[in-house]
């Protein structure tokens, strides 16, 4: 009788294991790797090869109707952020062609934003298409007489 018994818990001991390897294979592989992930988003940053005065590409997170996604955008930089605009509003405008870009606000598409921590533009066929694109203060009606703020080059 022992040997039967000894049989029965080898087996019951077998099967757990069995059982339970898949899900251990699972749950690590679920588990993202830490550094080369947060190499991968900094390989994936769409304005690597502009030339930017004024404005700097930042890794965001947004989560609309509860799904996460991750996205990269240009803000522009702490000191110029800080300067002191009144009368005004921020626009994205291409001199090249007399265009009009768009920044994301939240998760809205607007024309104009009114303060400088609302400038975000990101990845779109307005920054891909403009060789050269630039944030303006001022009147969007007139667009030659507002003030440069910062500005994005891609060489070609």
């Amino acid at each position: 009788m022992s040997s039967r018994i000894a049989f029965r818990a080898l087996a019951a001991l077998a099967a757990t294991a069995a059982l339970s390897l898949p899900v251990a294979q699972g749950a690590s592989a679920a588990t993202p790797p830490t550094q080369p992930a947060a190499a991968s988003v900094a390989d994936e940053n769409p304005f690597r090869w502009m030339d930017l005065d004024g404005l700097r590409a930042e890794y965001r997170f947004m989560c609309p109707a509860g799904h996460c996604v991750g996205y990269w955008s240009l803000v522009l930089t702490d000191e110029v952020a800080k300067r002191s605009y009144r009368g005004g509003e921020f626009f994205v405008y291409a001199p090249a062609t007399g265009e009009f870009g768009f920044f994301l606000d939240t998760d809205i598409a607007t024309r104009t934003v009114r303060h400088a921590s609302q400038v975000r533009l990101v990845d779109s066929d307005f920054t891909r298409s403009h060789p050269r694109f630039e944030v303006r203060y001022g009147d969007p009606a007139q667009p030659k007489k507002a003030r440069v703020v910062a500005t994005a080059t891609i060489w070609m």
